[in-house]
């Protein structure tokens, strides 16, 4: 009989603990520095993907413990990838990471069911803590960024965009992007007409008067 954590004789050691994350960038730079963050604690296993169609497949495929998804990713963005995996899985822990530190669009990811966001511009040694924070079955903001946050839910800016739920908000992100009404129905699965009613009842909520002015307003917020 084997003794207690002793692996039979041919048998490769066991590790007593591991943490599969997936990483879903289209940078590869991004994705090295990550994984190099990530594997200096030898339990933890990193996979990757570099597309949104790719990340949901290796989602369902690794089965990760953390998700870690850039939110501006090419086609299907971060946000709608979140909501395509929570869909299918509503336990999976997953973080948002972007270039923008910008507490509204944390506020809406955080609301769309992410469990944490990093700005890439944070402290790197905050990475690793950010995900096993998250592993664990809890919440990571900077407490910068907890704090804007805190204030946006308190009502505590005007800002329009505040008012946005995530769908409006990912609509607003791919009209910057230069998308037409019809591309945006393709990449979010739902029909032109939907998309035509969220673009009018987002102009009404934003004061725009065209999809232009709509383009502005997003790429001023920084989305």
């Amino acid at each position: 009989m084997l003794g207690r954590g002793r692996a039979a004789a041919g048998e490769p050691p066991r590790r007593a603990w591991l943490l599969r994350v997936l990483i879903v960038d289209d940078h590869p730079i991004v994705i090295s520095g990550c994984r190099a963050l990530l594997e200096t604690d030898p339990g933890v296993e990193v996979s990757e993907a570099e597309d949104g169609a790719a990340g949901f497949a290796a989602f369902f495929a690794s089965k990760p413990d953390v998700a870690l998804i850039d939110i501006n990713l090419p086609g299907l963005s971060g946000l709608e990838l979140m909501r395509r995996i929570l869909e299918r899985e509503p336990a999976a822990r997953i973080v948002i990471f972007s270039m923008n530190d910008n507490p509204v669009i944390a506020a809406r990811a955080i609301e769309a069911g992410a469990k944490g966001y990093i700005a890439k511009n944070d402290d790197p040694a905050l990475f690793a803590e950010a995900v096993k924070a998250v592993a664990g079955g809890g919440l990571y903001l900077h407490p910068e960024m907890a704090r804007q946050v805190a204030f946006l839910r308190a009502g505590a800016n005007a800002d329009g965009i505040s008012t946005l739920s995530p769908r409006e908000v990912e609509i607003l992100r791919l009209l910057a992007a230069g998308r037409t009404m019809a591309q945006i129905a393709d990449l979010l699965d739902v029909s032109y007409k939907t998309i035509a009613n969220n673009c009018t009842q987002l102009k009404q909520k934003l004061g725009a008067r065209s999809a232009v002015d709509l383009m502005r307003i997003a790429l001023g917020a920084g989305i």
